[in-house]
């Protein structure tokens, strides 16, 4: 199959890519290279946006994943207008062109932001969701553009992801357990905002799993779905990461708790993914720690602007 990825190059396309390439497919990434390049020299890269492609250049693919966006709340309230133009726009505008060029399935990296704050309750695709933050509305919104244009010919699917962590060569320190790690590591303490909010997690494999899936779907299969690995409490993961670090380092991480006020607070079910793409989510919070310690471990240098995405976004809106 002849996969396109636009915006290939970050946090997940960074692990994606490479087992696509392993699986036999046929890869071409489009990414505007933000936070560098850490793909493969093999990979065909063309380093550019994603609104100047046109349907002659798609003409040919098979299938299009589009991960590209602004990529959380920190990046979409410092900059609201290009976070509604890069997650609202930037993806309808893809699916498209991708149609138009008679591409047959369309990948979308949606989120499990868009559900906002349902009070603990597990929730699945058919909730309304609840976001009024800039970042979880433009996601709905991308979702929505691209399902608009499904028909016999075109399929489209989004995986709503749940909060990602795990290892990656294109890594990120702003993300739940991934952050967690770090301060461990760097500082020998977590700090928990608030401890009772619920989060669902998607670990970085399972991550890979569901967009390999995806491509692989009946071509009549479309939809919203959401891809957790396990929905858990803040307060709970810190534990279980206070423990990891005294029993395999034999560290006594301190913590520190917060109780600040959260406006996302969500639980979600990935029984639809399991049932209708076959998605066997056995990831764990265990296994994204010891990824973690295998390719990082307390020798590597946490204190670099590409790691934290607001901070390079900033350095880049600025330039």
């Amino acid at each position: 199959m002849k996969v396109l990825t636009i915006g290939g190059a970050g946090y997940i396309g960074s692990r994606l890519v490479p087992e696509l390439m392993k699986a036999g497919h046929d890869v071409v990434v489009v990414d505007q290279l933000w936070f560098g390049n850490f793909l493969p020299p093999s990979v065909n890269i063309i380093q550019k946006d994603s609104f100047s492609l046109r349907a002659d250049f798609m003409r040919g693919f098979d299938a299009v994943i589009f991960l590209s966006g602004i990529s959380n709340d920190p990046m979409a309230e410092y900059a609201p207008h290009l976070n509604f133009m890069a997650n609202a726009s930037a993806p309808a505008h893809a699916a498209y062109i991708a149609k138009k060029a008679g591409v047959r399935r369309f990948v979308y990296a949606d989120s499990c932001s868009v559900y906002g704050f349902t009070d603990g309750v597990e929730v699945d695709e058919k909730y309304l969701p609840g976001s009024t933050a800039p970042y979880g509305i433009s996601k709905l919104q991308g979702g929505l553009g691209v399902l608009q244009l499904v028909d016999d010919n075109f399929s489209t699917i989004c995986l709503r992801q749940g909060t990602l962590s795990g290892y990656s060569p294109r890594m990120r320190f702003d993300l739940f357990i991934n952050t967690m790690y770090m301060k461990a590591m760097m500082e020998n303490k977590i700090v928990v905002n608030n401890p009772v909010i619920w989060r669902p997690l998607l670990a970085m494999t399972d991550a890979v799993k569901c967009y390999i899936k995806a491509l692989e779907a009946p071509p009549e299969v479309s939809g919203t779905f959401n891809v957790l690995t396990l929905n858990l409490q803040v307060g709970n993961a810190a534990d279980h990461v206070k423990r990891y670090f005294l029993e395999k380092h034999g560290v006594d991480v301190e913590q520190s708790i917060n109780n600040i006020q959260d406006r996302r607070n969500y639980r979600v079910s990935n029984r639809k993914a399991r049932e209708v793409l076959g998605i066997d989510f056995n990831g764990s919070l265990t296994g994204i720690l010891d990824e973690l310690d295998v390719n990082l471990g307390k020798d590597f240098n946490f204190d670099q602007d590409h790691f934290y995405n607001i901070q390079m976004f900033k350095r880049i809106f600025k330039e």
